[in-house]
């Protein structure tokens, strides 16, 4: 039996754009098989007999999709926000840009388009990822990903091997059973975490179940891009060459 794929999954299973801008590219009109314009949602193609090419057109759209980071400060909500919180896309400024681009104006025109991939609760900082490339997020949140995040932790409470050790190897909270994960310490009250996952405030609550409180977490990498001199409050855009170390 052949082994058939919508075109949407299969421009996507081949990092070329989401299975959602490759429906908008179907719908319109941006999409070949076989040389031919389809337009046709649920078309199905054999990937070893079949070409598809995405049109001129779409893939000077893909171009000007942006990933930028942001070094999110404690007080502002990664996304949805409620009465009376921040969104950090606030911060996505000209004032705030860390470096000069000269894709900046483009940016600052389409805030709104950008989506979270991973976020940050309002009480913790660091890195955060912000894109418009739904590949991108996928990479990074995706429900197969085995993307790493690093943060730093900062705990009040008596830290012993045994905490360490329960933490690491895969605790259960609630009905969510996690991954095992990397703990090290690193100094008199501090830990760095090392997770393939990222459940709702884990990082917190792993820390409760052996009685240790979060004074002040930070995450400091995501795959291979990190926060490194990026100041508090700032953004800058990621190039191709960083986007290829997720």
């Amino acid at each position: 039996m052949e082994n058939l794929l919508r075109i949407s999954k299969f421009l996507a299973n081949q990092g070329i754009c989401s299975r959602r801008k490759a429906e908008e590219f179907i719908a319109k009109g941006l999409v070949s098989v076989d040389g031919k314009i389809v337009t046709e949602q649920g078309v199905k193609i054999n990937p070893e007999t079949q070409k598809v090419k995405i049109l001129e057109k779409a893939e000077q759209i893909l171009q000007k999709q942006f990933t930028i980071i942001l070094n999110k400060p404690v007080g502002y909500v990664s996304n949805l926000p409620l009465k009376g919180e921040i969104e950090a896309k606030r911060l996505i400024t000209k004032k705030n840009s860390f470096d000069y681009t000269k894709k900046l104006n483009e940016i600052l025109k389409n805030v709104k388009s950008f989506s979270v991939a991973g976020r940050l609760d309002k009480d913790s900082r660091g890195l955060l990822v912000l894109t418009q490339d739904g590949t991108v997020a996928k990479k990074i949140i995706g429900e197969n990903s085995e993307i790493e995040k690093e943060y730093f932790v900062k705990v009040s409470g008596e830290i012993t091997e045994e905490k360490i050790r329960r933490m690491s190897n895969g605790m259960r909270l609630k009905d969510i059973q996690l991954k095992p994960c990397r703990i090290h310490r690193t100094g008199k009250q501090t830990l760095r975490f090392i997770l393939r996952e990222g459940k709702n405030r884990q990082i917190r609550r792993m820390c409760q179940k052996v009685f240790l409180k979060v004074e002040d977490l930070e995450r400091v990498r995501v795959g291979g891009i990190r926060l490194e001199a990026l100041p508090e409050g700032k953004w800058k855009i990621l190039e191709n060459s960083e986007l290829s170390s997720l």
